[in-house]
């Protein structure tokens, strides 16, 4: 019996194909995909195709847009074997980072894709990037999924979501996951990295809802102004900040600046430090003088979570109703693979 894979159009560059009568790009017609993509029929998989209108760009994705992903998602787990979704390639890191959130005992396939360039232009990575994400979503020894996870496939590699980042806007090579193996690599055969994929039990899947977007990015840089950092502090309603550190962590640590933190931390705020080093890499609080300070008034570490991975984490915690103290807890704690645990640190440097 073929796979049932309910294959989500969002949006972005991939959905544009060149009239043949006018040269102009246009909406790639994803309800006749077969006609379009026949390698598809080669595929152990029956596909079913749902546009998700408005369809749009992935800068306008947002928590709202999140939710409702999971939610057809949700709605459509019992009766689907897998799930690839075509988003746009800015923000699709975000997006696979939230849904691994929001969809808690995911035990099925949920992939992402997109490309470079438009279906419908002759040297495209569309084509590759769905015929392979399909097959793997489809790919399942017995009855267990391959791959049961939420994943980003692109150009030939498949990552775990919350592990990855956009780090090049001109190559196919548009996504690295620098602080995780990659899940799979697609050559000749697909090469599953057995070890690094995760493995649900038989919980029952749980959709989650609510995310408070009450948070803000803060980017340190040398030189950066009291004033700037006050005026961020000060924003209505904000609950938390992620603060992009140097290095393992490290920050000024000039008493002003200091300060000003512990001000934010002890009227209830949320500090959460995470490394601008994108190529790898963790927090460790302590490990220089210039972080040594941060731990002892109330900063909280991100350890080698991504930036993207941290603002959804935090968002679905937030939402959660949970104390200041509970969220500083988990955010501290692997959820859904985003972050290493104390035994997978042990074992990669083994």
């Amino acid at each position: 019996m073929k796979k049932k894979i309910l294959l989500l159009y969002t949006g972005g560059t991939i959905g544009m194909i060149k009239n043949q009568e006018t040269g102009s790009l246009e909406p790639f017609p994803f309800h006749d995909i077969y006609t379009h993509l026949p390698m598809l029929n080669l595929l152990d998989a029956e596909i079913i195709f749902k546009e998700l209108h408005p369809l749009i760009d992935s800068s306008d994705t947002n928590p709202a847009f999140w939710i409702r992903l999971a939610q057809e998602i949700h709605n459509h787990y019992a009766e689907m074997h897998g799930f690839v979704i075509l988003h746009g390639t800015d923000t699709m890191a975000y997006t696979a980072s939230a849904l691994s959130f929001l969809l808690e005992n995911l035990a099925k396939p949920v992939i992402l894709t997109g490309s470079q360039l438009p279906l419908g232009v002759m040297r495209t990575d569309g084509r590759e990037n769905i015929l392979n994400s399909v097959e793997i979503a489809a790919d399942y020894i017995g009855d267990q999924p391959r791959a049961p996870e939420v994943c980003i496939y692109f150009e030939n590699a498949l990552y775990r979501g919350n592990r990855t980042y956009k780090d090049n806007a001109e190559q196919f090579h548009a996504f690295t996951s620098s602080n995780y193996p990659k899940l799979a690599e697609v050559g000749v055969n697909v090469k599953y990295n057995e070890n690094y994929i995760h493995r649900p039990g038989n919980q029952h899947l749980i959709l989650h809802t609510e995310m408070d977007d009450n948070i803000a990015i803060m980017k340190l840089y040398p030189g950066i102004t009291s004033n700037l950092i006050s005026t961020i502090f000060q924003t209505p309603g904000l609950r938390a900040v992620i603060m992009e550190s140097f290095g393992a962590g490290n920050a000024p640590t000039h008493q002003e600046f200091l300060a000003l933190l512990k001000k934010y931390i002890d009227g209830g705020g949320i500090v959460v430090n995470v490394t601008q080093c994108k190529g790898g890499g963790s927090v460790e609080l302590g490990k220089y003088g210039n972080s040594f300070h941060l731990a002892n008034i109330g900063i909280t570490s991100g350890a080698d979570m991504t930036t993207e991975a941290c603002v959804s984490k935090l968002m679905y915690l937030l939402g959660q109703g949970l104390t200041n103290e509970e969220v500083k807890k988990w955010i501290q704690i692997p959820l859904r693979g985003e972050m290493l645990s104390t035994l997978e640190v042990n074992e990669l440097i083994s």
